[in-house]
């Protein structure tokens, strides 16, 4: 029997074989993610033909305990759901308050908050870049990562007494004022960690050329898929959506920073490697931004950094919306009052719940090989989703 004739008999013997896709669940373990995610994939051989992320495991239930808490204490529940951005959560509920109150914060504080914002923006990045490769297989990365981390974590500490929730925002500046020479400190872990992160972690993993293979061209998203979903944040930028709200809409101080310190950084290929390289750059620039703040504080007078509250904090009857650039994205505050002590609503847009949703339309296609690559690629923060 020819090669031919045996191959088409085998054939013929197995068209009649009936198979079904593939249901495999990727989770609800911590599958390449900061928190507890399910991902739902049918796959054709090693190919996904459908992907559906399934959240609520980490339900936190945080929007209706605002409800019940006055508007000091819901700072406290605000930093906690993207855990890596504590800063910048507590911030822009703050923000949403004052906006309600019509409240003036003095000037050293709008400063103040610029500075730590941009410096939490920073420890969130690093915690990513330092991660994003174990998912590769690079562990060296992390430990460089950690070692930048702890340096900034040290200054931050030292003004909060916290290491990830700091409970340093108040409605009206911030809790206390920045201690006699911390200027200087903050100064010199700024310089430390520029200069670590492009000699370690830049150098060791941009050009590598193995991570480059994993990431280039991989999970490639476009702009009219970021606006459709309402990505945001460094994953919409590496896709070529250049929107940034502290240059287009700006907030705090930072209308009055230069643009050629406050760059947009941005990626037009929209895959794994440009979403990693956006992160990266972005590192750079709040760096820069953080030390100009510097420079400005040490120039402005000595003044309050918080406005005196009355003991119980009443917002006006009506409603508002506050939306930040966090570090993950456009972070949204939708604050509704009754004129009480507390809340009626509070609603949160946070960024991390988008930059999950849009799996369902970029899994399908690609192999299971890459499921890991994008799905780190992707930067949220799971209790961010489970607000």
């Amino acid at each position: 029997m020819g090669d031919g004739q045996a191959t088409r008999e085998v054939v013929a013997a197995t068209s009649g074989i009936h198979a079904s896709d593939m249901v495999l669940n990727i989770g609800p373990q911590h599958p390449a993610t900061h928190g507890v995610l399910r991902l739902a994939l049918t796959l054709d051989g090693e190919r996904i033909v459908r992907a559906d992320p399934i959240v609520g495991y980490m339900h936190r239930g945080a929007e209706k305990l605002f409800e019940a808490r006055d508007y000091r204490q819901i700072i406290v529940l605000a930093n906690r759901h993207d855990w890596l951005s504590a800063f910048s959560n507590e911030l822009g509920v703050c923000l949403a308050v004052e906006r309600m109150l019509g409240m003036e914060v003095p000037v050293r504080a709008v400063w103040a908050r610029t500075l730590l914002a941009e410096l939490n923006r920073v420890l969130n990045h690093l915690m990513f870049l330092g991660s994003y490769p174990i998912e590769l297989g690079a562990i060296t990365p992390i430990f460089y990562a950690f070692r930048e981390r702890e340096i900034l974590q040290a200054v931050m500490e030292e003004i909060s007494g916290g290491r990830m929730h700091y409970m340093f925002n108040r409605v009206g500046g911030l809790k206390e004022d920045l201690p006699a020479g911390w200027y200087d400190r903050a100064g010199e872990a700024i310089e430390t960690v520029r200069r670590r992160v492009r000699a370690d972690i830049d150098a060791l993993v941009r050009g590598n050329e193995i991570f480059r293979a994993r990431t280039r061209g991989v999970g490639a998203l476009t702009s009219t898929q970021i606006e459709q979903y309402g990505v945001s944040g460094p994953i919409a930028r590496a896709s070529g959506v250049d929107f940034d709200l502290r240059r287009d809409e700006p907030y705090l101080a930072y209308g009055e920073i230069p643009a050629d310190l406050l760059r947009i950084v941005t990626r037009t290929e929209g895959d794994c490697l440009a979403r990693f390289e956006c992160l990266l750059d972005q590192v750079y620039v709040s760096l820069d931004v953080a030390e100009h703040c510097i420079d400005r504080l040490r120039s402005l007078p000595v003044g309050p950094i918080n406005v005196r509250l009355p003991k119980v904090v009443k917002a006006p009857e009506g409603a508002t919306y506050a939306w930040t650039e966090n570090p993950l994205g456009i972070n949204g505050y939708y604050l509704v009052s009754r004129g009480e002590k507390t809340p009626w609503r509070l609603k949160l847009r946070t960024a991390s719940f988008n930059n999950v949703q849009v799996l369902s339309e970029l899994l399908p296609g690609t192999l299971i090989a890459d499921m890991v690559a994008i799905l780190g690629s992707m930067f949220f923060v799971v209790g961010d989703i489970d607000k």
